[in-house]
């Protein structure tokens, strides 16, 4: 039996505040929070791509309700069973304030969101989402909080300082980790792994790595969004090992579904940033599209790179030359005649 140590992670005895006949829940407190915190560090770091002040507000005005859909959508496909199997409410199923959020939902509804946006104020989608990657890893941090106040997506049981306790009726009844033989048999005072702190130091780490490799590295055409999965999915990986939430649509071939999800998207972003490397070295000359207007109004979408934009640049010197050759040119004839 794992024994109850005196230091140890309490939970709060309540995520839900009232002010009058309105709650004020702390799952939800952590996801705003987040959101404002990614949108302030996606503005700044916009304009000194060269972007224009207020963009990225404008822009989360699309990508903030389609992440929220996503993410929601995400958590209940891969959860159904909790909202649609025998005895469950499928009403339930709307009811986010009481957690279950995918993040890769999130992530992929959220980037249409935003690629919407983008198209319509005449911006380059890939250097807005360079410029938005950091600020979704610290959003993440601030969200996992979140998980603490709700008590859910906790570890395996542990007997290490940072133990987390949790109340026996926020246990899951079927796990993946049995305890002394017994799917979730837990003893009185187990203390179990606080994943939800684990992935917001690792997304805090992450952070830092990642402004460090685009300031070094110079990064552009997407490639940050790219790194920004491949951190965050290799720490993704290892946290899901630990993780036993109820067993529901959790396993294929004998591993849960996330470490599946973590393994294809590290290996799809690993080859984009290997392919944008090649092809695009450096970064985009411009945030804004070719044919966009001053107040944001445009169609194109296509990036142009570093060696297309000095192309660019050379020829229209060249048109320049040439036209003053022929100015000359006429002086003299004038002179001659």
């Amino acid at each position: 039996m794992l024994p109850q140590l005196a230091y140890t992670i309490p939970s709060p005895s309540n995520g839900v505040w009232h002010l009058g006949p309105v709650p004020i829940r702390g799952y939800a407190l952590c996801i705003i929070l987040g959101i404002v915190a990614a949108i302030w560090i996606g503005e700044r770091r916009w304009v000194a791509r060269g972007g224009r002040p207020g963009d990225v507000q404008d822009i989360a005005i699309w990508a903030v309700p389609f992440g929220i859909v996503g993410a929601r959508l995400y958590h209940v496909a891969t959860d159904w069973q909790r909202y649609f199997g025998d005895g469950e409410n499928p009403v339930t199923a709307l009811y986010v304030w009481r957690g279950g959020l995918g993040i890769w939902g999130g992530v992929a509804l959220g980037a249409v969101g935003a690629y919407l946006g983008c198209r319509a104020k005449g911006i380059r989608f890939l250097p807005l989402a360079d410029s938005l990657a950091p600020g979704v890893l610290i959003a993440q941090a601030i969200g996992r909080w979140g998980n603490w106040f709700n008590q859910e997506l906790y570890g395996k049981p542990t007997d290490l300082p940072w133990g987390l306790e949790i109340d026996q009726d926020h246990w899951p009844t079927e796990c993946d980790h049995p305890y002394q033989g017994d799917p979730c048999s837990f003893a009185p005072g187990t203390t179990f792994h606080p994943t939800y702190l684990y992935e917001c130091l690792w997304n805090l780490g992450a952070f830092a790595v990642l402004i460090w490799l685009e300031r070094r590295f110079k990064l552009g055409f997407g490639r940050v969004m790219a790194a920004y999965v491949m951190l965050y999915t290799l720490g993704r990986g290892w946290i899901e090992y630990l993780r036993i939430d109820d067993v529901q649509l959790e396993h294929v071939l004998g591993v849960r579904f996330n470490v599946w999800t973590s393994i294809v998207l590290f290996l799809a972003a690993a080859a984009y940033f290997a392919i944008s490397t090649k092809r695009h070295p450096g970064r985009e000359t411009s945030v804004f599209r070719d044919d966009a207007e001053p107040d944001g109004s445009g169609s194109s979408d296509e990036p142009v790179d570093e060696d297309g934009a000095h192309e660019a640049d050379e020829a229209e010197e060249a048109d320049e030359t040439a036209a003053v050759e022929v100015d000359e040119h006429d002086e003299d004839v004038s002179t001659a005649d």
